[in-house]
């Protein structure tokens, strides 16, 4: 790790004085101050270590008149008792703007990438503030395109909103946010913040490399909390790399993409952190301020002005139980829910978003106009007639369905083909070049399907295509080479 700047908090108080370590268990910290006002909570501290390298603590808990309790950020490997623990002034300050544009950082602003230090006079901003006033936020609902079928057709993501990703372990969160990212490169012109909360190193380094090559380096930041860091590191990382898409916003008037992965390792660190500091838990063993935590992070994605922060955050569902504290207290703040299915993905059906279960505050005619929100409309109740009579079928079989049922279910699963994708991320292992699709290509190819225009083809001719064009191109060539043997 390179050195970065010295942390410090303009327009703070005087230097207030030191204190002294007098407890170390783990990742918490008790300090005692001999006199002086105690720091604030979430104010920093710092502490010199025995080999030199300080520790950064936050303060969580006053115990009395003269004891804090804090959480370490960093390793307190070598840490003792009667160390000296100099507060900050304030919160912990990051350092932001151009400076750390396709930089590597941890939670605490050091670069952890071989670009070597930051320069000295790198503006800094604190991690802990108020999210905007309601009366400063922008209205307007823009669509955000990202030429996935999928989700431009049912769950369209808005510019300045939250959308989020939901599904269990396997089914496909982090490629879905993959090829987000490198759909959003393509036609983006703002500044991307890549969040990765818990995450492992292969990972960080996976995408250090794609966005490497692809060129785009240059207009993101990478912020990570590693899997093998302390509670409170990545318990924190998010407002890391939330603070610096805010100066984008706020101070150079840029639009920022906000990408985190994964929303629900921020929830599992508060709760470690909650039972290190003695907490009673809440439901299901979450701490009892999940609330309060998550709408403290979600409440800060907003627009501003002329300028937005628009998030994409992927979300693990604990054993695909969506009934989960974590998943509901994540929900009630995003615009747009991408329920990744299990049963899709076992069958096949990439990307596995479920279109009955996923939504959009979006969807609606005033928005989107008349033609998308009816195309999405009927494509929904033709594949939830589907699943309707999916227990009939497999009992009975097709023969025992009448007419209308039986067209209805053939076209459900043409449809449900027909939003299938191939994806650029997984060229390498599938063999198939990824597919961009216009929002007008994909509405036109599930209205011919609705109308029965495919319904004499094979429902191989619609499975990872991109536009209805390629999928007549492709039901052509398999006529020929069928009339040829």
């Amino acid at each position: 790790m390179t050195e970065r700047p010295e942390a410090k908090v303009e327009g703070t108080a005087p230097a207030q004085a030191a204190g002294e370590v007098i407890a170390v268990r783990g990742a918490v910290v008790d300090v005692f101050f001999s006199s002086g006002p105690l720091p604030a909570i979430n104010d920093a501290l710092r502490v010199e270590r025995g080999d030199g390298a300080p520790v950064l603590l936050e303060v969580q808990a006053q115990l009395d008149a003269q004891s804090l309790r804090t959480i370490a950020l960093q390793n307190t490997n070598g840490l003792r008792r009667g160390a000296r623990a100099e507060p900050l002034g304030g919160p912990i300050a990051v350092p932001v703007g151009d400076a750390v544009m396709g930089r590597l950082l941890d939670v605490t602003g050091t670069p952890g990438d071989k670009g070597g230090p930051l320069p000295a006079d790198v503006p800094l901003s604190p991690i802990h503030r108020a999210p905007p006033p309601l009366r400063t936020r922008g209205g307007r609902a823009e669509i955000f395109r990202t030429g996935i079928k999928v989700i431009d057709l049912l769950t369209p993501l808005a510019q300045g909103g939250k959308a989020a990703m939901f599904g269990g372990a396997g089914v496909g969160k982090t490629v879905l946010v993959m090829e987000l990212i490198h759909a959003m490169v393509a036609g983006y012109n703002g500044i991307s913040v890549f969040s990765g909360i818990g995450e492992r190193s292969r990972e960080g380094h996976e995408m250090l490399l794609e966005m490497t090559q692809a060129k785009v380096l240059d207009r993101t930041v990478l912020v990570y909390g590693q899997m093998n860091e302390p509670p409170g590191a990545r318990w924190r990382v998010p407002m890391t790399a939330l603070t610096i898409a805010e100066h984008f916003r706020d101070v150079d008037h840029r639009n920022v993409l906000l990408l985190m992965d994964n929303v629900f390792r921020f929830v599992q660190a508060g709760s470690e952190v909650s039972g290190l500091l003695g907490r009673l838990p809440s439901r299901v063993g979450y701490q009892p301020t999940l609330a309060t935590e998550v709408a403290q992070l979600q409440e800060r994605i907003a627009s501003v002005g002329d300028a937005s922060v628009t998030a994409i955050e992927a979300v693990y569902v604990p054993a695909d139980d969506f009934t989960d504290p974590a998943v509901m207290a994540i929900a009630g703040h995003v615009d747009s829910m991408v329920v990744l299915s299990r049963a899709m993905a076992a069958d096949g059906m990439y990307p596995a978003v479920d279109p009955i279960a996923s939504s959009s505050v979006l969807l609606d005619p005033l928005v989107l106009g008349q033609d998308h929100v009816d195309v999405a409309t009927e494509v929904r109740r033709a594949i939830e007639h589907y699943r309707e009579l999916q227990d009939v079928i497999s009992l009975l079989g097709m023969e025992e369905l009448g007419r209308d049922d039986r067209r209805m279910v053939e076209r459900a699963r043409r449809l449900q083909r027909f939003l299938t994708q191939p994806f650029t991320v997984t060229e390498a292992f599938t063999g198939i070049e990824g597919r961009s699709v216009a929002l007008e290509d994909t509405i036109n190819g599930c209205r011919a399907i609705l109308a029965g225009e495919a319904d004499d083809w094979d429902e191989g001719s619609l499975y990872m295509v991109g536009d209805f064009e390629e999928a007549r191109a492709k039901e052509e060539t398999a006529r020929k080479a069928e009339a040829a043997a």
